[in-house]
């Protein structure tokens, strides 16, 4: 209410009380998106008709959209051309909203003319102010075209961003407020049948955006659902608290002796930022929007970290191997806090009903809150995520947080946003066929094809879709800042090696680049099991450390199950992934990794392996040196005897074979038990033989 009367006090002042008194007059302006093209019935269902039920009786709201319009004068269907145009001139708007481009991204026009966008925008602004000088204008960034448009790969997806760079200058040149179609929409595919045009549920929602920006009605006053009781917030770096408020509404916030004010923009949000701070608390952060308070309490600063993957990350402390002895004799005095989002359902065999299918569809998939580390928090969290910050906080005596989203099963794509996938050549088919295509495993679309059995919509969601998890998950977190990541998933990319030594690195840039941050990044080799992709994808990971800047890798070979893809020794890999950022980002001088091979030459009958990160190479499990084979020229692979002479390690071999490369650990399951005095185990490689 109190944003309507500031729409209504702002137009009695801008077109008088006289005007006032009829109704007031707002133009929409498009192409096929406006007019409710595919729509069953346009006249009720398409955007303008929708802000005219939200606006009432007092306004009266034209659709003056053009199917295939274009805005370029010059383009195949230009607007300044069709009777909606002349239409809209004779109805004299007080008001106008406009929303064209889409049809510009076509290879007949903007190739041509997109030299005279900007021009003709202008002019199609200055003929619509003739009739009434005193129009207010609104102009919309675009509306999403998806990838699975014919013409999106042919031009559309680069001439799409062009053209809203340019209307982005045009609402600056004309100081008008820029109406964001494409952020309402485009973490919606769901809801463009053809890639192109929205259902009435897609429609509703620009109509719900337009009508915020009229009214200045963004929902009231909101703390962003990160910010709870027992949160951590990042030391060190500048400290954001952010939300939502109607526009212009004025926040407080105070934090640790200070004050910050500001006011929500015309989007609806507010943002401050607090000094970078040391490490402490717990604080109590306070704020206030006109009489609505928020307390905050048990506040700590000090090093955040987001636990991310699939099951094996999931995979809860309860169930692992140590459960007993560690939810027994748990240690509360280590600051810890947690904040664990569940998802709304699991990615079990089973079949999900009409509910669980629309809320995933409006990404309503993960929710939590921070909590302190009780027994039973702490059982149903992450096993690795837990042992890992467990370790942290004991080391460096700082509040450790901890933020758990995974899912079971899910995919590398699921994680990656949709603009990666987009502009990459070799993943873009992927967002609009993904369950049909190969580089998907057949577990993982039968598996969702299971979940989404009772699914009408052919573009229903689900989290093993490419982008779908940072749509509902990470793009909440990343303005949010992290210390690290810490990542457990390939199990369900290990059939396509190549496609994964792709993905992989083009995932840690763009989470580092969504969060504007070089931060460090850990992950967990997969571990042993009898599947027989697992060895070359083992070796592909620990390749990617030298590709990957400031990353690492914790080894997991040796605690695998041969049958079971969920080991239950989780306590060991957590504290490898903590030994790796306490050396690499807290900067002790510890060992965090196991032998590296780094050289391997032959002498005669024996082949000698030098390593790095070794001050005295061991052999777990016994005596004898298990895991090494070779291959020769032809390709046969031999296993041959090792033993640890003067801290290397030697392999006897046949004088006749001509040795090509070393293998180790190299069985999808393995009992290779090479370690260094850390009884840190080696990772499984390959070595040419020099």
């Amino acid at each position: 209410m109190k944003a309507f009367l500031r729409l209504s006090i702002g137009l009695i002042l801008l077109f008088g009380a006289n005007t006032y008194a009829q109704k007031i007059k707002i133009a929409c302006i498009g192409n096929s998106v406006t007019a409710g093209y595919l729509l069953p019935d346009p006249k009720k269902e398409a955007y303008p008709a929708q802000l005219q039920q939200l606006l009432g009786e007092q306004y009266l709201v034209g659709n003056f959209g053009h199917s295939g319009a274009t805005l370029l004068k010059k383009g195949h269907n230009p607007y300044y051309k069709t009777k909606e145009f002349s239409e809209v001139l004779n109805f004299r708007p007080d008001i106008a909203i406009i929303h064209l481009g889409l049809n510009d991204t076509d290879p007949r026009n903007w190739p041509n003319y997109k030299g005279d966008f900007q021009s003709d925008y202008q002019w199609l602004i200055d003929s619509l102010k003739q009739g009434n000088p005193k129009l207010k204008i609104y102009i919309c960034k675009l509306s999403p075209i998806f990838s699975g448009h014919p013409r999106f790969k042919s031009g559309t997806r680069d001439w799409y961003w062009q053209i809203q760079d340019k209307i982005v200058q045009i609402a600056k040149a004309n100081a008008f407020e820029l109406i964001d179609l494409n952020t309402a929409l485009n973490n919606r595919p769901d809801l463009f049948a053809d890639y192109l045009h929205p259902d009435t549920t897609g429609a509703a929602i620009i109509a719900k955006t337009v009508y915020a920006h009229l009214t200045g009605s963004f929902g009231g006053f909101k703390l962003h659902p990160l910010f709870t009781d027992h949160m951590v917030l990042q030391r060190d770096k500048q400290i954001p608290v952010y939300g939502t408020a109607n526009a212009g509404d004025q926040v407080e916030v105070e934090f640790n002796h200070l004050t910050l004010r500001t006011k929500a923009d015309v989007n609806g949000k507010w943002k401050v930022f607090f000094k970078p701070m040391k490490f402490g608390g717990p604080y109590t952060l306070k704020l206030q929007a006109g009489k609505q308070y928020i307390v905050l309490k048990d506040v700590m600063i000090g090093d955040v970290w987001l636990c991310s993957g699939q099951s094996n990350m999931a995979f809860a402390l309860k169930s692992s191997a140590t459960a007993q002895p560690t939810l027994s004799h748990l240690n509360k005095n280590l600051s810890i806090r947690l904040l664990k989002f569940n998802p709304l359902a699991e990615t079990d065999n089973i079949t999900w009903d009409t509910k669980t299918l629309d809320a995933v569809n409006a990404l309503n998939y993960f929710s939590g809150s921070w909590a302190k580390p009780e027994e039973n928090t702490v059982g149903d969290f992450s096993a690795v995520a837990y042992y890992f910050g467990e370790k942290l906080a004991s080391s460096e005596k700082v509040p450790i947080g901890l933020i758990q989203m995974a899912v079971g099963g899910s995919t590398l794509e699921s994680w990656m946003d949709r603009k990666t996938l987009e502009n990459d050549d070799l993943l873009v088919d992927l967002l609009a066929n993904w369950r049909k295509s190969d580089f998907i495993q057949d577990w993982v679309s039968g598996r969702a094809s299971v979940n989404l059995k009772n699914a009408i919509n052919p573009k229903q969601r689900h989290p093993y879709e490419p982008a779908y998890n940072d749509e509902a998950g990470i793009s909440t977190l990343t303005e949010f800042p992290i210390k690290g990541v810490i990542w457990y998933q390939g199990e369900s990319n290990a059939h396509n090696v190549e496609l994964f030594n792709h993905e992989f690195p083009l995932l840690v840039k763009s989470w580092r680049k969504k969060w504007n941050d070089n931060f460090p990044f850990y992950y967990v080799q997969l571990a042993s099991i009898d599947r027989p992709s697992w060895p070359y994808f083992r070796d592909a990971q620990r390749k990617l450390q030298a590709i990957i800047p400031n990353s690492g890798m914790a080894v997991s070979s040796d605690l695998g199950d041969s049958l079971n893809v969920h080991p239950a020794h989780k306590k060991e890999i957590g504290e490898r992934l903590a030994l790796l950022a306490i050396k690499n980002s807290y900067h002790r001088q510890i060992q965090a990794s196991g032998p590296v091979a780094v050289t391997a030459r032959r002498d005669g009958h024996t082949i000698i392996i030098r390593f790095a990160h070794a001050i005295k190479l061991m052999a777990g499990s016994g005596l004898a040196v298990k895991g090494f084979e070779v291959e020769d020229e032809k390709g046969n692979h031999w296993p041959v005897k090792a033993v640890i002479f003067n801290n290397t390690v030697h392999l006897t071999v046949p004088a006749k074979l001509k040795i090509i490369q070393v293998l180790y650990a190299w069985q999808p399951f393995t009992r290779a038990n090479l370690m260094n005095e850390a009884k840190l185990p080696a990772s499984t490689f390959s070595i040419s033989i020099n």
